[in-house]
Parts: structure tokens; sequence; C-alpha cells
């Protein structure tokens, strides 16, 4: 039997059907994503969740003898403290309420305690607590004392800037799902030349795993991006090139995000309005991408959630336990609608008037923009 393709072919499907993923169209997508992390390093795009590339990176440059201070803003700082006691690291962890931010003066007078600290691993916003921290300045004091940088941007990036190379970031790592509305189960992590050289001295650098970075460098960059380090998840790749056309098409980064912005300032206008104060304290702190909040006192933020999700199905309203709950407004929920629904939703479950709320969150939203 003869199959003739096309318009009669009754097995064509748009998700499984699509156009080859060419070397070629990785290498420009490369480009395009460093480009917003606004980086002239090389940038692998890994085909994985962030934790992939956030991991590699940690095992490619720690070693045994390395003296690592890891900022703890958030969970995810956690992690990377296990991730490189495990590789045989001394880590410095510096902790800091997560109701703010870290300080550039806390991170030098750590650096000051700690001499031989040879990297330095941040998260930019901790999307579990609401929180941002100044990279910026904590990169200057990172830059004098002489370390590794490394910083996770999964959840700031789009949301507020990332810039790597004026910061002077040797390994950032960015994921899609968040801010830019894209797909999870691709990632990416610009690599510095003193990156590179990290690894290339450690001998407990990976090699020959999912894990390594090394073998991107052999493979992909150095052999002229020719040929696959290995097979590709095409339908993520081209979801996160679909995202930054859409990011594109509708006025830029730049205008992504201002929206961020404003969704955070609504957020947190709203929600003082409504009684309800803001987990993290100062608005400079506050990261654009969600919102923590603490629920009055003798209300469970579990009861007001499953009210206001009962409510609205399909709010980004999450529980953090009972005294807390967290919006996620970022990506296609970064709108004054979605934290209008939101604050509705709360002054419903907590039977308060959502009036002045309203009015202040769409003051500050327009103040923002």
């Amino acid at each position: 039997m003869t199959i003739t393709p096309g318009a009669e072919d009754r097995s064509a499907h748009p998700l499984l059907d699509h156009e080859p993923l060419t070397t070629a169209r990785f290498a420009a997508l490369e480009r395009r994503v460093a480009g917003l992390m606004g980086t002239a390093h090389d940038v692998a795009l890994m085909q994985a969740e962030a934790l992939l590339p956030l991991e590699a990176a940690i095992r490619g440059a720690v070693h045994p003898g390395s003296v690592a201070l890891n900022i703890v803003t958030g969970p995810y700082g956690q992690t990377f403290g296990r991730w490189m006691r495990s590789c045989g690291a001394q880590v410095v962890d510096l902790e800091v309420p997560y109701e703010r931010a870290v300080s550039s003066s806390e991170v030098e007078v750590a650096l000051e305690a700690h001499p031989d600290v040879d990297f330095v691993s941040l998260v930019h916003a901790e999307a579990a607590t609401g929180n941002t921290n100044p990279v910026g300045a904590v990169a200057e004091a990172v830059r004098a004392h002489g370390a590794l940088f490394y910083l996770d941007a999964v959840a700031s990036v789009g949301a507020e800037p990332v810039l790597v190379d004026e910061w002077g970031v040797d390994l950032c790592v960015i994921g899609p799902q968040k801010a830019l509305g894209g797909p999870s189960g691709v990632s990416a992590v610009s690599v510095s030349e003193a990156a590179w050289q990290r690894m290339a001295d450690n001998p407990a650098a990976p090699r020959g795993s999912f894990l390594s970075l090394l073998d991107w460098k052999e493979r992909w960059f150095d052999g002229g991006r020719s040929a696959f380090l290995a097979a590709p998840s095409a339908l993520e790749t081209l979801g996160l090139e679909a995202a930054l056309d859409r990011i594109a098409a509708g006025g830029g980064v730049d205008a992504l995000m201002a929206r961020h912005r404003a969704a955070a300032a609504a957020t947190r206008a709203g929600a003082r309005a409504l009684g309800v104060t803001p987990y993290v304290v100062r608005d400079q702190d506050a990261a654009p991408v969600a919102t923590t909040l603490r629920t009055p006192d003798g209300t469970d933020a579990r009861e007001v959630v499953a009210a206001a999700t009962s409510a609205f199905p399909g709010l980004p309203l999450t529980a953090m336990g009972a005294p807390s709950l967290r919006l996620n407004h970022y990506g296609p929920h970064a709108t004054l609608p979605l934290v209008a629904t939101a604050l509705k939703s709360l002054a419903a479950a907590l039977a308060t008037d959502p009036s002045a709320s309203l009015t202040a969150a769409e003051s500050a939203w327009h103040k923002s923009e």
C-alpha cells in the first residue's frame, strides 16, 4: 500500500508533525536567549527543567577544597547548599530572613570574614517567598573579592532586568516557565570563560553525563554548533521560541517587565486595603512574579485558598501552610484583571468588602506601568 502525505493523511498532528529542529535554528534560539540575559557568554539550552543546569553548574564548578558563600533567602538557597556540600565544598551559609532581601553590606561582611571564598551563589527572585535580591550590588562585592558568581534567575528573567555581563555573573540559569510564559521542560545556562576554566580544572566535574557542561562545550560549542549533543526536546524548544515571539509581538521584554512590576504593586496595595499584610515587608524587596501574604490572625490560609479557588477555579493562589498564602502573577497572569479577581476572591473568603482594595490596586497598577 502506498501512503501519500498531505491533506488526506489523517494521522497528521500539529504537536507531532512540526518543522524539523535544525542545529541552525537551535543556535539562533540560543542567541535570542543570550540577548534576553544580556550576555555574550556561551549559552547552553538544556533539555530539561531548570533544576538540571542549576545542579550541573554547581557540580561542574564546585569541588573538594572549594569554599562557597551560599546566600540563603529562600528554599532554593538551601538546595544549593546541599549540592555544594555533596561536592566536598566547605559551605558558609549567609541566611537572611525570608521576608526581606540580602544587602550588599551583609555579603561584604561575610566575604571579609571568609577570605578564602571562591564561589558565591544567589537566587535573584524567590518565587516561593516573594522576595528579590539586589544582584547588581551583590555582584560588585563578589567581583571585588574575586570569587566565581553563580545566579539563579529562573523566576526573575522577563520580570526584572537580568544583566549577566554588566553584573559580572559567571554562571546564570534561567527557565521560561514563569515570567516568559513558556514551557518548563527546557532551560538555559550562560557560562563565562572563567567558569569554563574552573570546570576544566576540576577533576570532579561530570563528564559523559547529562550533568556535564564540559560535554556541551566540547561537542557543541567547540564543535561549531554543527551536531546536537543529544536529541533535543523539539516541542519544548519550539515552545520557548514561540514564547519569545509572543513577547516580541507584545511590545518586547520592557513591556513584559512593566506588567510584572504593576502586578506586584497592585497586589500589595490591594492586599493592604483588605487588611492583609504582605510577607515581604519592603516594597523594594518584593519580587515582581509573586506576592506572599500573611492572613489575619485566627484565619487559616488553607481555608481561605480553598474558598477562593472554589469560587474562581484556576486562580493561581497557593496556601503556604496555615499563616500565609501566595499569588503567582507571572507570565499570562501578570494582568490587572487577574489581580482584581484574586483580591475579590480573598475579600469574599474573608467576608470583607473588596471596593477599597480594588480601587487601591488599580491606582497602584497605573502608577507602576
